[in-house]
């Protein structure tokens, strides 16, 4: 269980509302949570949730209607456009279920773009040795399997250095076997770098990786289970 006591992310009553003519939506209703640095989060909970609402918000993809976000002392609640790009591009690495490569470059190359956004970069081969394609750096997209894209997409994620890692679903596309290697290069990513890591998955076996597991219903946190002995990937069975 990682040690709960720098505080990466205060989130306080997070909202998320839709206005569609007299009827308004919300996605997120007040919202409060803490994340620590160095943890391993995942999020549960059933289609239309406001999981994945809560992932674009805190990753400065989406704005809230209300409540407030302070990342590692700064106060991204009034961050305008130019703020949160600097925002997301220095600070979140995102992976999502479709791997977004761009078909006509490299697999080092997909990466080494990424790289060019941050001042404290990793180098891509030393990633792709990380994910276990360093045989594959020069293969296209075309080339590799699902998860090798996938793996592909989380070290051009782990590219910029970023201080949190946000993933959406990073298995939803893969079969079971394929997944847990997927699942593998999360959790050493995490353990190699000491960087925050928060999973939004339906799928609940998953759950028992985290340190914390956030259970999210109806545009609320439910309930937060702290996880004192965390599996390792490769025990994950759905």
């Amino acid at each position: 269980m990682i040690p709960m006591s720098h505080v990466l992310m205060r989130v306080t009553d997070l909202t998320k509302k839709y206005t569609m003519g007299d009827v308004e939506i919300f996605a997120l209703r007040g919202v409060s949570f803490e994340l620590y640095a160095g943890e391993f989060v995942v999020v549960l909970g059933p289609s239309g949730s406001g999981k994945s609402t809560l992932l674009n918000i805190i990753g400065g993809i989406d704005s809230a209607t209300s409540g407030s976000i302070i990342f590692e002392g700064k106060d991204l609640s009034g961050a305008n456009d130019k703020q949160l790009t600097t925002y997301r591009r220095g600070t979140v690495g995102f992976v999502f279920q479709f791997y977004n490569l761009i078909p006509n470059l490299t697999a080092r190359e997909n990466i080494a773009l990424a790289a060019e956004m941050s001042k404290e970069a990793l180098p891509p081969d030393d990633l792709l040795r990380a994910v276990g394609l360093e045989q594959r750096g020069d293969n296209f997209p075309t080339q590799l399997s699902g998860g090798e894209q996938q793996r592909v997409a989380i070290a051009r994620a782990v590219s910029k250095n970023p201080h949190i890692l946000l993933c959406d679903e990073p298995t939803g596309a893969l079969d079971f076997s394929t997944g847990i290697q997927v699942l593998r290069t999360l959790k050493d990513f995490n353990d190699r770098y000491n960087k925050t890591v928060v999973i939004i998955t339906h799928n609940v076996s998953i759950g028992a990786m985290g340190d914390r597991v956030f259970y999210v219903k109806d545009g609320l946190i439910d309930r937060v289970i702290i996880n004192d002995n965390p599996i390792a990937p490769e025990e994950v069975n759905w």
